[in-house]
């Protein structure tokens, strides 16, 4: 009846103290795309947990608080959900930029933390304890967009743009080396403001450099349809390749025409891709069918990020059925056992010494315009 893929214990004495779950995500500002989608999948677990009765009798409690996408703002956030709200575990940052910041603050404070931020630096189990990962890293990332541009598009050289926030410099950075390191030529770069009115400068160096393929790293869909939109206006027939948002729904609506969205390939995963018959995997049709009764909308957003959400509640959940009560020792234990766990956006694996929890084999490119339910078709070029 729940989104819930397991069952909870029996209690064995009600408790009435909630769980309290913290969530950290850019609500508002150039950054919130991903968070319309996530906080889809949240409420939605949350319902249905809560609607069945909750955790040994708990209810989940959700302390949600708008970051903006400013990392002084979320460490402000972060302070008061663990020092005043006490809350039992935290949801986010969702963006990578404010959980460079948090990230920190949450491990002196052993304060469980479920996130979906890329940074490769944000996951050590010796520093951070707390901290898992429930998406890919920016390198598994980097590594499907490169080989789609290298292997498939055959493209020889690139232009590597991103936003100006802490995420879009160090991916930039990552990629452009990732490129050069495997004979490819970089023949632009350059890291531009989310809010930049005019995309045409950077463009024009991109096309006058040579670039075959730009090559994005930014969550903001309102700078990625400006620049499909300068290109458009340029007659220049270069594929933009990366970062997820790139199919976001709400592209469709910032696009001045829909043939602007096209060449366009995001980063997708298996689990949310659909056959030449345009049938998704049983798992993800089931859940799909379900959010639909549910009234949850999908068309202006991914359904990665809706299932990342799910899956984010649940695992807190699990961990608190599992271990008994809502100590941050006992969750984090949990955690770490999870050499196998079924979620809806895929399978996580986690253990003492490894806190990236998404497999590689699951990611794959999308065709962004071929949006159904917030899910993509492959790429041209997969077999």
């Amino acid at each position: 009846m729940g989104a819930a893929s397991f069952s909870f214990p029996a209690p064995a004495i009600a408790q009435s103290e909630p769980i309290k779950i913290g969530c950290l995500a850019a609500i508002t500002g150039p950054s919130s795309a991903p968070t319309v989608g996530f906080n889809r999948g949240v409420n939605f677990a949350v319902d249905a947990i809560n609607g069945a009765g909750g955790v040994k009798g708990r209810k989940i409690e959700l302390v949600m608080r708008d970051t903006q996408g400013d990392p002084t703002k979320a460490v402000n956030a972060t302070q008061e959900l663990i020092s005043q709200a006490k809350v039992h575990a935290i949801w986010g940052p969702l963006n990578s930029g404010e959980a460079l910041a948090t990230t920190p603050i949450m491990a002196r404070a052993k304060m469980p933390d479920l996130h979906p931020c890329v940074v490769e630096t944000l996951i050590d189990p010796v520093k951070f304890p707390n901290a898992f990962r429930i998406a890919p890293s920016n390198n598994q990332w980097d590594d499907a967009v490169r080989n789609y541009c290298l292997k498939i598009l055959k493209v020889k050289k690139v232009a590597v743009i991103g936003d100006t926030t802490g995420y879009g410099v160090t991916a930039v950075g990552a990629s452009v080396a990732a490129f050069k390191k495997d004979g490819a030529e970089v023949a632009y770069q350059a890291n531009i403001d989310a809010t930049q009115p005019d995309m045409t400068p950077d463009m024009l160096r991109a096309k006058n450099a040579g670039a075959e393929a730009i090559v994005v790293w930014s969550v903001s869909t309102g700078m990625e349809a400006r620049m499909f939109n300068t290109r458009a206006a340029m007659n220049w027939d270069v594929p933009f390749v990366g970062h997820p948002s790139m199919a976001s729904g709400e592209l469709a609506s910032l696009v001045a025409k829909p043939e602007n969205w096209k060449k366009v390939y995001a980063i997708g995963y298996k689990s949310c891709s659909y056959d030449g018959a345009g049938k998704l995997p049983p798992k993800s049709a089931d859940l799909v069918a379900r959010l639909t009764k549910a009234n949850i909308a999908l068309n202006d957003t991914l359904l990665w990020w809706v299932a990342g959400g799910i899956d984010c509640i649940e695992l807190i959940a699990k961990a608190v059925a599992e271990s008994g009560s809502t100590d941050s020792a006992g969750i984090i234990k949990y955690w770490n056992t999870l050499s196998t766990y079924p979620g809806y956006f895929g399978n996580y694996r986690f253990s003492p010494t490894e806190h990236n929890g998404y497999l590689t084999e699951e990611i794959v490119m999308s065709e962004a315009s071929t949006a159904k339910d917030g899910t993509f078709a492959l790429a041209p070029g997969y077999t």
